[in-house]
Protein backbone atom coordinates (compact mmCIF):
# COMPACT_ATOMS: atom_id res chain seq x y z
CA UNK A 1 0.00 0.00 0.00
CA UNK A 2 1.29 3.45 -0.91
CA UNK A 3 2.36 5.86 1.83
CA UNK A 4 0.26 9.04 2.35
CA UNK A 5 1.65 11.99 0.40
CA UNK A 6 2.62 13.99 3.47
CA UNK A 7 5.24 11.36 4.34
CA UNK A 8 6.85 11.20 0.89
CA UNK A 9 9.87 13.27 -0.11
CA UNK A 10 9.66 16.20 -2.50
CA UNK A 11 11.82 16.94 -5.56
CA UNK A 12 14.51 18.87 -3.70
CA UNK A 13 14.76 16.23 -0.97
CA UNK A 14 15.21 13.50 -3.59
CA UNK A 15 17.84 15.65 -5.32
CA UNK A 16 19.62 16.19 -1.99
CA UNK A 17 19.82 12.43 -1.53
CA UNK A 18 21.16 11.92 -5.04
CA UNK A 19 23.86 14.54 -4.43
CA UNK A 20 24.79 13.86 -0.79
CA UNK A 21 23.93 10.17 -0.46
CA UNK A 22 22.10 10.37 2.86
CA UNK A 23 18.98 11.58 4.65
CA UNK A 24 18.56 11.77 8.43
CA UNK A 25 15.02 11.42 9.80
CA UNK A 26 13.82 11.89 13.37
CA UNK A 27 10.94 9.44 13.64
CA UNK A 28 7.64 10.33 15.23
CA UNK A 29 7.57 7.32 17.55
CA UNK A 30 6.94 7.25 21.31
CA UNK A 31 10.02 7.82 23.42
CA UNK A 32 8.98 4.73 25.38
CA UNK A 33 9.57 2.65 22.26
CA UNK A 34 13.14 3.93 21.89
CA UNK A 35 13.73 3.36 25.60
CA UNK A 36 12.44 -0.23 25.39
CA UNK A 37 14.63 -1.03 22.38
CA UNK A 38 17.68 0.58 24.01
CA UNK A 39 17.15 -1.38 27.23
CA UNK A 40 16.89 -4.68 25.36
CA UNK A 41 20.04 -3.94 23.36
CA UNK A 42 21.86 -2.92 26.51
CA UNK A 43 21.03 -6.28 28.07
CA UNK A 44 22.25 -8.44 25.17
CA UNK A 45 25.25 -10.64 25.94
CA UNK A 46 25.74 -11.92 22.39
CA UNK A 47 25.14 -10.47 18.92
CA UNK A 48 22.08 -12.23 17.43
CA UNK A 49 23.07 -11.12 13.90
CA UNK A 50 20.19 -11.29 11.42
CA UNK A 51 17.87 -12.43 14.22
CA UNK A 52 18.00 -9.04 15.96
CA UNK A 53 14.33 -8.38 15.05
CA UNK A 54 13.36 -11.65 16.71
CA UNK A 55 15.19 -10.73 19.89
CA UNK A 56 13.95 -7.12 19.81
CA UNK A 57 10.59 -7.31 17.97
CA UNK A 58 9.86 -3.65 18.81
CA UNK A 59 12.20 -2.80 15.92
CA UNK A 60 9.37 -3.66 13.55
CA UNK A 61 7.52 -0.57 14.80
CA UNK A 62 10.48 1.51 13.66
CA UNK A 63 10.50 -0.15 10.24
CA UNK A 64 6.75 0.18 9.79
CA UNK A 65 6.28 3.80 10.82
CA UNK A 66 5.12 6.18 8.09
CA UNK A 67 8.25 8.34 8.09
CA UNK A 68 10.42 5.30 7.43
CA UNK A 69 8.14 4.02 4.68
CA UNK A 70 7.92 7.48 3.12
CA UNK A 71 11.66 7.77 2.55
CA UNK A 72 11.96 4.20 1.28
CA UNK A 73 9.02 4.44 -1.13
CA UNK A 74 10.30 7.77 -2.43
CA UNK A 75 13.77 6.40 -3.19
CA UNK A 76 13.22 2.68 -3.86
CA UNK A 77 9.64 2.44 -5.10
CA UNK A 78 6.40 1.38 -3.45
CA UNK A 79 7.30 -2.32 -3.50
CA UNK A 80 10.77 -2.04 -1.92
CA UNK A 81 11.93 -4.96 0.20
CA UNK A 82 13.66 -5.30 3.55
CA UNK A 83 16.61 -7.65 3.10
CA UNK A 84 17.20 -10.53 5.49
CA UNK A 85 20.58 -9.25 6.64
CA UNK A 86 20.49 -6.83 9.58
CA UNK A 87 23.01 -6.15 12.30
CA UNK A 88 23.32 -4.68 15.79
CA UNK A 89 26.40 -2.48 16.11
CA UNK A 90 27.49 -1.90 19.71
CA UNK A 91 30.53 0.33 20.23
CA UNK A 92 31.84 -0.21 23.73
CA UNK A 93 33.41 2.56 25.84
CA UNK A 94 37.04 3.27 24.92
CA UNK A 95 36.64 1.53 21.54
CA UNK A 96 38.98 2.85 18.83
CA UNK A 97 37.78 4.25 15.52
CA UNK A 98 36.35 2.10 12.71
CA UNK A 99 38.23 2.53 9.41
CA UNK A 100 36.61 4.15 6.39
CA UNK A 101 34.87 1.65 4.12
CA UNK A 102 32.05 1.11 1.66
CA UNK A 103 29.52 -1.66 2.09
CA UNK A 104 29.12 -2.03 -1.67
CA UNK A 105 31.60 -2.49 -4.51
CA UNK A 106 31.15 1.03 -5.90
CA UNK A 107 30.97 0.89 -9.67
CA UNK A 108 29.55 4.40 -10.22
CA UNK A 109 26.09 2.88 -10.37
CA UNK A 110 23.60 5.04 -12.30
CA UNK A 111 20.62 3.52 -10.50
CA UNK A 112 19.46 3.62 -6.91
CA UNK A 113 19.02 -0.01 -5.95
CA UNK A 114 19.95 -0.40 -2.26
CA UNK A 115 19.93 1.69 0.89
CA UNK A 116 21.20 1.30 4.43
CA UNK A 117 18.98 2.31 7.34
CA UNK A 118 20.91 3.08 10.54
CA UNK A 119 18.61 3.34 13.57
CA UNK A 120 19.74 4.93 16.84
CA UNK A 121 17.53 4.23 19.90
CA UNK A 122 19.42 6.64 22.20
CA UNK A 123 20.83 10.14 21.98
CA UNK A 124 24.24 10.02 20.28
CA UNK A 125 26.82 12.53 21.46
CA UNK A 126 30.15 13.37 19.77
CA UNK A 127 32.16 11.40 22.36
CA UNK A 128 30.15 8.17 21.94
CA UNK A 129 31.82 7.03 18.72
CA UNK A 130 29.18 8.20 16.26
CA UNK A 131 28.95 6.85 12.74
CA UNK A 132 30.76 9.26 10.40
CA UNK A 133 29.77 9.64 6.73
CA UNK A 134 31.31 11.56 3.83
CA UNK A 135 28.58 13.20 1.70
CA UNK A 136 28.89 12.76 -2.04
CA UNK A 137 31.30 9.82 -1.96
CA UNK A 138 28.77 7.23 -3.14
CA UNK A 139 29.94 7.70 -6.75
CA UNK A 140 33.65 7.55 -6.00
CA UNK A 141 35.82 4.48 -6.42
CA UNK A 142 38.45 3.79 -3.76
CA UNK A 143 40.32 0.55 -3.01
CA UNK A 144 39.57 -0.67 0.51
CA UNK A 145 43.25 -0.97 1.42
CA UNK A 146 43.76 2.69 0.48
CA UNK A 147 40.72 3.87 2.45
CA UNK A 148 42.18 2.22 5.57
CA UNK A 149 44.99 4.78 5.54
CA UNK A 150 42.67 7.82 5.54
CA UNK A 151 42.03 9.83 8.69
CA UNK A 152 39.73 12.86 8.82
CA UNK A 153 38.21 13.83 5.47
CA UNK A 154 37.08 17.33 4.56
CA UNK A 155 33.30 17.48 4.66
CA UNK A 156 32.79 14.41 6.86
CA UNK A 157 29.60 14.41 8.95
CA UNK A 158 29.32 12.67 12.34
CA UNK A 159 25.81 11.34 12.90
CA UNK A 160 25.12 13.04 16.23
CA UNK A 161 21.36 12.65 16.69
CA UNK A 162 18.48 12.30 19.12
CA UNK A 163 16.97 8.99 20.17
CA UNK A 164 14.61 7.56 17.56
CA UNK A 165 16.53 8.71 14.49
CA UNK A 166 17.25 6.79 11.28
CA UNK A 167 20.02 7.76 8.89
CA UNK A 168 19.25 6.46 5.40
CA UNK A 169 22.39 6.21 3.28
CA UNK A 170 23.31 5.16 -0.23
CA UNK A 171 24.80 1.67 -0.08
CA UNK A 172 28.15 2.90 -1.47
CA UNK A 173 28.52 5.98 0.76
CA UNK A 174 31.89 6.11 2.57
CA UNK A 175 31.47 5.69 6.31
CA UNK A 176 33.24 4.66 9.49
CA UNK A 177 32.99 5.47 13.19
CA UNK A 178 34.77 7.79 15.58
CA UNK A 179 36.35 6.45 18.80
CA UNK A 180 33.97 5.94 21.70
CA UNK A 181 35.54 8.09 24.39
CA UNK A 182 32.48 8.04 26.64
CA UNK A 183 31.46 5.69 29.44
CA UNK A 184 28.35 4.54 27.52
CA UNK A 185 27.72 1.88 24.89
CA UNK A 186 26.71 3.31 21.52
CA UNK A 187 23.92 1.26 19.96
CA UNK A 188 22.90 1.24 16.29
CA UNK A 189 20.87 -1.28 14.31
CA UNK A 190 21.60 -1.54 10.60
CA UNK A 191 18.98 -2.59 8.05
CA UNK A 192 19.28 -3.12 4.30
CA UNK A 193 16.58 -2.25 1.80
CA UNK A 194 16.46 -2.94 -1.92
CA UNK A 195 14.57 -1.93 -5.02
CA UNK A 196 12.42 -4.65 -6.63
CA UNK A 197 11.70 -3.06 -10.01
CA UNK A 198 12.59 0.01 -12.02
CA UNK A 199 10.43 3.10 -11.76
CA UNK A 200 7.98 3.90 -14.52
CA UNK A 201 7.15 7.23 -12.88
CA UNK A 202 8.23 9.23 -9.79
CA UNK A 203 7.30 7.61 -6.46
CA UNK A 204 7.67 10.81 -4.43
CA UNK A 205 5.85 14.17 -4.39
CA UNK A 206 7.02 15.30 -7.83
CA UNK A 207 6.14 18.72 -9.26
CA UNK A 208 6.80 18.86 -13.04
CA UNK A 209 7.18 22.66 -12.80
CA UNK A 210 10.50 22.12 -11.04
CA UNK A 211 11.99 20.87 -14.30
CA UNK A 212 11.04 23.96 -16.26
CA UNK A 213 13.99 26.21 -15.44
CA UNK A 214 17.07 26.15 -17.61
CA UNK A 215 20.37 25.23 -15.95
CA UNK A 216 22.08 28.51 -15.01
CA UNK A 217 25.81 27.98 -15.40
CA UNK A 218 26.60 31.43 -14.00
CA UNK A 219 24.84 30.92 -10.65
CA UNK A 220 25.98 29.32 -7.43
CA UNK A 221 24.30 26.11 -6.30
CA UNK A 222 20.80 26.82 -5.05
CA UNK A 223 19.14 24.24 -2.76
CA UNK A 224 15.74 25.60 -3.81
CA UNK A 225 16.38 25.10 -7.53
CA UNK A 226 16.28 21.46 -8.58
CA UNK A 227 18.33 21.62 -11.77
CA UNK A 228 21.00 23.95 -10.40
CA UNK A 229 21.31 21.88 -7.23
CA UNK A 230 21.85 18.66 -9.19
CA UNK A 231 24.36 20.39 -11.47
CA UNK A 232 26.45 22.53 -9.15
CA UNK A 233 26.42 21.04 -5.63
CA UNK A 234 29.89 19.89 -4.59
CA UNK A 235 29.68 18.68 -0.97
CA UNK A 236 33.34 17.69 -0.56
CA UNK A 237 34.86 20.19 -2.96
CA UNK A 238 36.18 17.80 -5.61
CA UNK A 239 38.12 19.06 -8.62
CA UNK A 240 36.24 20.04 -11.75
CA UNK A 241 37.59 16.98 -13.60
CA UNK A 242 35.81 14.76 -11.05
CA UNK A 243 32.81 16.98 -10.56
CA UNK A 244 31.60 16.79 -14.14
CA UNK A 245 31.61 12.99 -13.94
CA UNK A 246 29.56 13.07 -10.75
CA UNK A 247 27.20 15.59 -12.32
CA UNK A 248 26.55 13.21 -15.22
CA UNK A 249 25.91 10.30 -12.84
CA UNK A 250 23.49 12.40 -10.78
CA UNK A 251 21.45 13.21 -13.87
CA UNK A 252 21.35 9.54 -14.84
CA UNK A 253 20.19 8.59 -11.34
CA UNK A 254 17.50 11.29 -11.47
CA UNK A 255 16.36 10.04 -14.89
CA UNK A 256 16.16 6.45 -13.64
CA UNK A 257 14.01 7.55 -10.70
CA UNK A 258 11.75 9.60 -12.95
CA UNK A 259 11.06 6.49 -15.03
CA UNK A 260 10.94 5.97 -18.76
CA UNK A 261 7.29 6.95 -19.17
CA UNK A 262 7.75 10.25 -17.32
CA UNK A 263 10.78 11.15 -19.43
CA UNK A 264 8.81 10.42 -22.61
CA UNK A 265 6.10 12.83 -21.46
CA UNK A 266 8.69 15.52 -20.73
CA UNK A 267 10.26 15.09 -24.17
CA UNK A 268 6.86 15.36 -25.83
CA UNK A 269 6.06 18.53 -23.88
CA UNK A 270 9.37 20.08 -24.96
CA UNK A 271 8.83 19.03 -28.55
Amino acid sequence: MSVPCEHLLNDIEVAQFIVNGYRIVKLDVPEELNDTIAAKLEGLENDPGDAITNVVPELWQVLNCQATKGVLESLLGADYELEEHRHWHCRLPKTDHMEWHQDGINDRNIGLARLLGLYYPTNITPDMGPTVIVPGTQYRNAPTDRMKTYTNIRGQVPIVVKAGTIAFTHYDLWHGAAPNQSTHKRHMVKFLFRRVQDNTSPTWNHNPANLGNATDWSSEEDPADLKNFLAFSNPIGVAQSDHYKERAIRQQVWNSLMGAESLKLIDRARG
